[in-house]
């Protein structure tokens, strides 16, 4: 029996992996750059060298979970699988129609995007079910079959199925999927009413229309990934991060890619709670830059935001996932000047290959990264401990050639002008997460973490006035280590509108058991850890007449006329909250009922700091000019974590060097350092100051 767990994150730029040893407790770390015409090379590359770099066999690997963002990259980039659609007569364009919003009131010429089925694929057939689930008109079983002939010609990959009212009786789209099954074996098929058993037609038609785009992407990718680790010799079948933060199996999914969308970033918020939990920190945001993006979420009491829908590629996908706000800054933004001579960063990306110029991999233009080793903040000469070598004289010419006669041919002050700008732009999404939520992030530690967190934590909380940044022991790797962290999860759910009084008691319970049956199905393909599994039941209400709905918890999964009291008495108080009002002589109805079905798993070991020596001063290993906003370039010192000693302290500013990020200490802030190997940044909020 194998005792060896590996977590896997797969990002633009690098692909970090870390390895465990349960019994033990022995920890290893490995990074390489993500090969991006194949990611499944580098992690399976990766894979065999980190079990190698821990002396271990592969047959000792008994968990392997993987981050992935294969599924968000097609949707952005348009590469998902030539689909199909059957749906009922008369709704052909819904996808087209969407809901009549323009993401920018007084631009007329937003190109809408492409919808992922063309619209000569899409095949209206006869048939209509009614809201209530009754059926108007029966299924024309020709239609279907004349549909599936056309598709056929059209040699589209997957088929998605989307009839109206299908959440109240799924039996068309059943029967229509068997049908399409027979007469195109290999085609990749799913069903709304599998994919999200919700009402609003426009949301539901659309993610089952991403989902089955991404069926043959995903399947064929995974396919690779599970015969690459069997071939290394592990036995065990892989799991995949969701963007719930579950792990699942493959085969879960194939059948709901739309699933993994924030799978990678996923893996560092539900590690940050895990480190919260450890050092018992409630209230967090996370903080995670690296090469190609900045992703933040805010933990609230130990439980990360979440919400039920997210824009992917100009469509809503409504799919339970974490509140992720990304934007595109990360080492690898490209610093340009727009038309009117202004400077710009992102969200274009150098990305692994040609990379920032100071990689030395043929890039060329500048990045935040050459931005870095410009103002000293980066090691000049080598990064991932000494495997990387840098090439500062490019990232210097880069600043030369691009903006160097735009800006004065001052390279210092166009790499401080983007370090401003990247931050700013951060400084923008954090307030997305916190303040437009209602939050005050000065209430909040702010974790950082990614490849290039660190570097620019301490900056960002000092402008939005935050007080303390925590950062891990292996920040450019939590990501990598957050995987480990998450237990197995599914989120299902069903709509029926009922007004939440008496008379809809029978409905609502034999609701709440179906959604149990399908949770249980679900769990015994996942785990055999059935006794174990949690199952946390929400639901959506609203007033009668309103368009949106509130999550509120049910009292129980049995319920009774009083718990239906409780629940509207419940629902009044927060929509009070959130709204400043209540309407406690309106009615009250039940939208959407919730499942979510938990399987806890054993959570891998805390990994106490193994440092050297007892004097700080021997974990300097040089001084460096660095700039900084209030000072301009002072000699700074400059450490190496390894050799920080357990309970030192100093202050900035200071650079703390490691093979998987830096860190960037200001001056007059107070660096602590724990048993565990965290560190812990406290400053004053900065006064706005010019760069000397």
């Amino acid at each position: 029996m194998g005792n060896i767990w590996i977590g896997i994150d797969t990002g633009g730029t690098f692909t970090d992996l870390v390895l465990v040893d349960q019994e033990t407790g022995e920890y290893c770390y490995h990074k390489l750059p993500t090969t991006t015409s194949d990611p499944s090379k580098a992690i399976l590359d990766g894979i065999d060298e980190i079990i190698r770099l821990a002396r271990r066999r592969p047959e000792e690997v008994a968990f392997l979970v993987l981050g992935t963002t294969l599924a968000t990259n097609a949707v952005l980039e348009g590469k998902t699988a030539p689909t199909g659609m059957l749906t009922t007569r008369g709704f052909r364009d819904v996808l087209e129609l969407a809901r009549q919003r323009r993401p920018h009131y007084f631009n007329l010429d937003i190109l809408k995007p492409e919808p992922p089925v063309k619209r000569d694929c899409r095949i209206e057939v006869d048939g209509r079910i009614d809201h209530d689930g009754s059926v108007s008109t029966p299924l024309s079983e020709d239609d279907v079959r004349a549909a599936a002939n056309i598709l056929r010609d059209k040699g589209v990959q997957a088929v998605a199925i989307c009839f109206m009212h299908s959440y109240a009786n799924p039996e068309h789209e059943e029967k229509a999927k068997a049908m399409v099954q027979k007469m195109l074996p290999g085609v990749y098929l799913c069903t709304s009413s599998e994919v999200l058993a919700e009402f609003r037609e426009y949301e539901r038609f659309a993610t089952t229309a991403v989902n089955a785009s991404l069926m043959p992407i995903m399947d064929r990718y995974l396919e690779r990934f599970e015969q690459g680790v069997k071939n290394l010799g592990i036995n065990r079948i892989p799991r995949v991060m969701q963007s719930n933060g579950g792990a699942v199996s493959p085969a879960a999914v194939r059948r709901m890619p739309v699933n993994t969308f924030f799978s990678g970033p996923a893996g560092g918020v539900i590690g940050t709670v895990g480190l919260g939990r450890q050092l018992g920190i409630d209230n967090m945001i996370t903080f995670d830059m690296g090469g190609t993006s900045t992703d933040v979420c805010l933990i609230k009491k130990g439980e990360p935001a979440k919400k039920n829908e997210r824009q992917m590629g100009g469509f809503p996908v409504r799919t339970r996932t974490l509140d992720i706000h990304t934007i595109g800054a990360g080492g690898g933004s490209l610093a340009w000047i727009d038309a009117g001579g202004l400077l710009k960063v992102g969200p274009q990306s150098a990305g692994a290959y040609p990379g920032p110029a100071a990689y030395g991999r043929g890039g060329t233009r500048p990045t935040v990264t050459d931005a870095n080793v410009v103002l000293g903040r980066l090691n000049p000469r080598q990064l991932l401990g000494g495997r990387m070598k840098m090439y500062p004289e490019n990232a210097q010419k880069a600043f030369e050639d691009e903006l160097g006669e735009r800006l004065s041919g001052d390279s210092v002050k166009a790499a401080a002008g983007i370090l401003e700008i990247v931050n700013v732009n951060m400084i923008g999404a954090l307030r997305v997460i916190s303040v437009e939520q209602g939050e005050d992030p000065r209430d909040f530690t702010l974790v950082a973490f990614g490849g290039a967190g660190p570097l620019h934590a301490a900056d960002v909380a000092r402008t939005i006035g935050m007080r303390r940044v925590l950062v891990p022991p292996r920040p450019g790797l939590l990501c990598a280590l957050g995987q480990l962290h998450a237990d197995v999860r599914g989120d299902f759910s069903l709509t029926r509108m009922l007004p939440t009084t008496p008379d809809s008691l029978p409905t609502l319970n034999t609701s709440v058991k179906e959604l149990r049956t399908q949770g249980e199905r679900w769990l015994s393909g996942e785990t055999e850890q059935r006794e174990e599994a949690h199952f946390e039941w929400l639901v959506d209400l609203r007033y009668v007449g309103q368009n949106g709905e509130l999550i509120l918890p049910l009292p129980q999964e049995r319920l009774s006329a009083a718990d239906l009291d409780q629940l509207t008495a419940a629902f009044h108080q927060r929509h009070e909250l959130l709204y400043g009002y209540k309407m406690d002589e309106h009615a009250v109805e039940i939208v959407t009922l919730r499942l979510v079905v938990r399987a806890k798993r054993p959570t891998p070991p805390a990994e106490h700091a193994q440092l050297e020596g007892s004097d700080i001063e021997k974990a300097i290993v040089e001084h460096r000019d660095v700039w900084f906003p209030e000072t301009g370039f002072v000699r700074t010192p400059v450490y190496d974590r390894e050799r920080l000693p357990i309970g030192c302290t100093f202050s900035g500013p200071a650079i703390v060097e490691q093979m998987d990020t830096t860190t960037v200490v200001p001056p007059g802030a107070k660096v602590s350092h724990d048993k565990y190997g965290y560190l812990m940044i406290e400053m004053e909020p900065a006064a706005a100051g010019k760069a000397k």
